[in-house]
């Protein structure tokens, strides 16, 4: 049985979690690119496979020290943050803004299921759900949140991708993205020491 109370616990903190990070920013690039729904239909299927890994290990991340956590999750937003903040040109360049020639369900949807798949590895919410898995022993009810509120976001960056791209560089986007990660790393750095 479903418990809705966990399912939208998991689905504020999920979402919440996710909003500020790499996923929302590669949904956006992907969305100004290709067609919206075949880099959604990629992108959530690799969602889903990150969720039932997470709920799969939500007890084995239970045995690892809190502070170690968080470490792992700064070093990990500070990576992100470089690797944005070291891209060069961005999407200001005729070549990326240029439409692919070949844009057919299964090369997007393949692209965008494998990007998210190695980007979201490990990812914060990947250690947050696998943590909700083991707090709640609900693991149906926390996988449906957090698949939701992961698919939530992705949509809201594909779908905002082309709205945004009309006004906002997305040169300008990647920079802020990358201090909003290099905050939360430091942050989760400064939680790991503190405690």
């Amino acid at each position: 049985m479903i418990s809705f109370t966990v399912t939208a616990v998991v689905f504020g903190v999920v979402f919440l979690a996710e909003l500020p990070d790499k996923t929302a920013l590669a949904g956006l690039v992907l969305g100004t690119r290709y067609r919206a729904s075949y880099v959604f239909a990629g992108v959530a299927a690799a969602f889903a496979v990150h969720v039932a890994l997470a709920v799969a290990a939500g007890s084995v991340l239970t045995l690892l020290p809190q502070q170690i956590v968080q470490a792992l999750t700064g070093v990990l937003f500070l990576g992100g943050a470089a690797v944005l903040l070291m891209t060069k040109g961005g999407a200001d360049d005729d070549a990326a803004i240029r439409k692919p020639e070949n844009q057919s369900f299964w090369k997007v949807s393949g692209a965008g299921f494998m990007l998210i798949l190695v980007a979201e590895f490990g990812d914060l919410t990947q250690i947050m759900t696998a943590n909700l898995a083991a707090r709640y022993d609900d693991p149906l009810s926390v996988g449906i949140g957090a698949v939701l509120a992961l698919w939530s976001v992705a949509a809201i960056g594909i779908l905002g991708g082309k709205a945004l791209m009309r006004r906002v560089p997305l040169k300008l986007i990647t920079k802020v993205a990358a201090m909003v990660m290099l905050a939360l790393g430091l942050w989760s750095l400064w939680e790991a020491i503190a405690g």
